[in-house]
């Protein structure tokens, strides 16, 4: 059973995994103050006790916890810095970073909160959509291990398990950005043996389900190897262009330690492509209509 512990929470962020996070933190009973760019997710939430707030000002003021789930680099720092976030938050408080960003602006932000006086934990999450909604995400967790025990109560909330990496907020980041590399290379993987069985006059589902059941029966290989063998590449839940994103912010992240990832290069390029041929707004798995039609498949 999960903790529960009020606090006075701001959610700052309510896209397709922000909306399903802030609703269960209110379902257990946490009080929330509430902002997102597109007001219809806050009013929803609102019939949930969710405070709507006008600005991202408004709702980090007086929070004890501000947690964010924006969509990349620039949007964080436009609610951060421009937005006014970091200097309405009370010294003492905490915020908890939930997104995917960049290991550069993951250091900065901590050097950044240190000056204000402020708590940063870096959480961000493992799950789609459906796990968000059932409050079974897997968080990596990083940043002063005794404001990682201040918030824990609602990452207990939010996710299943916290994975602790360190004292330094980026370290979970890092660990982000790893697995979403790893992830990448099992879509990528899948594409070009679904074609090369293609090829050969094999069924593409027939290709999956050999490996999805036997050599790869894991959740990422399953869940995005069912959306390639029925070619169901419409928009569910994590978008192409965020795909290349987050590749490039693993060749960032491997650049700045000497880290080479020749793989991610040649994925970042397969994305690339991807998005020249109008696919960055369909799902992460129409990577697999690259390798297609690089094999006169399509």
């Amino acid at each position: 059973m999960k903790r529960k512990h009020s606090m006075n929470i701001a959610f700052i962020g309510l896209g397709s995994m922000g909306k399903p996070m802030a609703s269960n933190l209110l379902a257990a009973g946490q009080s929330l103050q509430v902002w997102n760019r597109n007001p219809l997710p806050a009013e929803e939430l609102a019939a949930l006790g969710a405070r709507v707030c006008t600005t991202p000002r408004q709702a980090a003021a007086g929070a004890d916890v501000v947690i964010t789930m924006l969509a990349d680099d620039n949007a964080t720092r436009a609610v951060l810095f421009d937005a006014g976030v970091l200097e309405a938050m009370t010294p003492g408080s905490v915020h908890v970073n939930m997104a995917t960003i960049s290991v550069a602006l993951a250091d900065e932000l901590a050097g950044v909160h240190q000056a204000r006086g402020l708590g940063y934990v870096a959480a961000p999450v493992l799950g789609r959509v459906d796990v968000a909604a059932a409050g079974k995400l897997n968080i990596l967790a990083a940043g002063a291990a005794e404001r990682v025990a201040r918030v824990q109560p609602l990452l207990d909330i939010m996710g299943q398990k916290t994975w602790y990496y360190g004292e330094q907020p980026s370290q979970a980041n890092a660990v982000k950005l790893a697995v979403n590399f790893c992830i990448g290379s099992a879509i990528e993987t899948m594409a070009e043996g679904a074609a090369l069985s293609r090829a050969h006059g094999v069924a593409a589902a027939d290709f999956i389900e050999l490996i999805t059941t036997t050599l790869f029966a894991a959740p990422a290989y399953v869940g995005y190897g069912k959306l390639i063998a029925e070619e169901k590449y419409e928009f569910s839940g994590f978008r192409l262009a965020l795909g290349l994103k987050d590749i490039r912010l693993a060749l960032a992240a491997g650049e700045s330690k000497n880290v080479p990832l020749p793989f991610a290069s040649s994925m970042r390029d397969s994305l690339l492509e991807a998005v020249a041929h109008g696919d960055g707004d369909k799902e992460w798995a129409a990577m697999a209509k690259v390798a297609a039609r690089r094999a006169g498949l399509e």
